[in-house]
């Protein structure tokens, strides 16, 4: 579907809530964005119950250009939860977009990282707080694990939450707080 300025909120936005948006950013002069449209076309096509394609014209819409940051086209950019989570630009092959939205479109971090750790059987705490989705709780418990750790167990600590941090994003209060005690924490 092409999305304009005007109803970028509604079809993009909103609708992450739900299930991944992927927009591309394109012009009709850009030759590598019509290599790329029609493979994005079809792997999308592929995974329409997981996925949604939106393609922004950067002539049509330079607003919406200068708000995600689009420096050169094509640009994709990967929206869950009201936000970009994933992105890349350039024409990519095929087999490289796939890969792209094979990872989109399966587990987030969070329910690897319970999987993981139902399946380790470590940090029973940690676990039960991302399965209630209460990722504060989880990384005040991985951060204080991490500070009373050493060695091989701090390192995996540190891995557990910069992963976390991966799910929330780099803007998110959380990310930012957190990412600066467990920094100061191991150095």
């Amino acid at each position: 579907m092409n999305v304009t300025t005007a109803d970028f909120e509604r079809e993009v936005i909103e609708r992450s809530q739900d299930l991944a948006v992927v927009v591309d950013f394109w012009a009709a002069w850009c030759g590598p964005c019509r290599v790329l449209g029609p493979v994005l076309e079809r792997e999308i096509d592929a995974r329409a119950d997981d996925v949604l394609l939106a393609k922004v014209d950067v002539d049509a819409n330079p607003e919406l250009a200068s708000r995600y940051g689009i420096q050169g086209i094509p640009a994709v950019k990967a929206f869950r939860d009201g936000r970009v989570v994933a992105e890349f630009v350039g024409a990519r092959p095929p087999a490289a977009v796939a890969q792209f939205l094979d990872e989109l479109t399966g587990p987030s971090a969070r329910e690897q990282l319970i999987a993981e750790l139902r399946e380790s059987g470590e940090l029973p705490e940690v676990r039960a707080a991302l399965e209630r989705e209460e990722y504060e709780d989880a990384l005040e418990r991985l951060v204080a694990e991490a500070a009373a750790a050493a060695g091989e167990r701090r390192q995996r600590l540190v891995r557990l939450s910069v992963r976390l941090f991966g799910e929330l994003g780099d803007e998110h209060p959380l990310t930012t707080l957190y990412r600066r005690r467990l920094a100061s924490t191991i150095y």
